[in-house]
């Protein structure tokens, strides 16, 4: 990489970080937890929206940015729950940025409680970029095996929270959970790591409590 390309790299970065803490700042104001979801394709981001869906929707009010290269299929079955949700389309573009984000600030409600952003489907580009979260989780489905952590460690490093999902694929599968947690452990000693299974519905209300607690931190912090 030239020390031309250096330079336009950082400036970028520094403008995305810049125009994240302006959302994060103004969704903290509004009493908004926002989290960034990140995995690889098929890694089950929406199925598990889905089923915090089911979980939240009667005491909290949510919404879904959803970040696509092409259709709208996973803002669609969002609103299928009775969930807002936005579609942001890259047309090719393998992450999203917080300008992307921000362009869509005016339509968020500011009475929201939760405000989940579901990234391209992508460990590497995304972890770079901070879209204005207050909490991103990593998710590393049983398909795509144990070893996900060190081969792609920022998305590990820079992550608060580890979802292991389709977790009752581990009997049929050459999946060891005990190695995975030790692995993402070693990479990042400080993530929270749940265990998932939509189709069974375990770890969902683990997860959906932590995120719960976390939306109280906020607001008791910014009370």
């Amino acid at each position: 990489m030239s020390k031309k390309e250096i330079l336009v790299l950082e400036e970028l970065l520094g403008s995305n970080k810049k125009i994240a803490a302006e959302i994060r700042k103004k969704l903290e104001e509004k009493g908004i937890l926002t989290i960034n979801l990140l995995s690889s394709p098929g890694a089950g981001k929406t199925t598990l929206l889905e089923k915090m869906a089911e979980k939240l929707k009667a005491d909290y009010r949510m919404a879904v940015i959803e970040g696509d290269i092409e259709t709208e299929k996973d803002a669609e079955r969002i609103r299928a729950k009775g969930i807002p949700a936005w579609q942001i389309i890259t047309g090719g573009a393998c992450h999203l940025e917080a300008k992307m984000v921000g362009k869509l600030f005016p339509e968020i409600p500011a009475d929201l409680d939760f405000l989940f952003i579901e990234n391209i489907g992508n460990l590497v580009c995304p972890a770079s970029y901070d879209l204005g979260e207050n909490i991103r989780c990593v998710l590393l489905s049983t398909p795509e095996g144990d070893d996900k952590p060190k081969k792609y460690p920022k998305a590990f490093t820079t992550s608060d929270c580890l979802i292991i999902t389709k977790s009752d694929l581990m009997p049929v599968l050459p999946f060891d959970l005990e190695y995975a947690c030790k692995e993402a452990l070693e990479v990042n000693p400080n993530l929270k790591i749940f265990v998932t299974s939509a189709l069974k519905e375990t770890g969902i209300d683990e997860w959906v409590e932590h995120l719960v607690s976390a939306l109280h931190e906020l607001r008791q912090k910014n009370a």
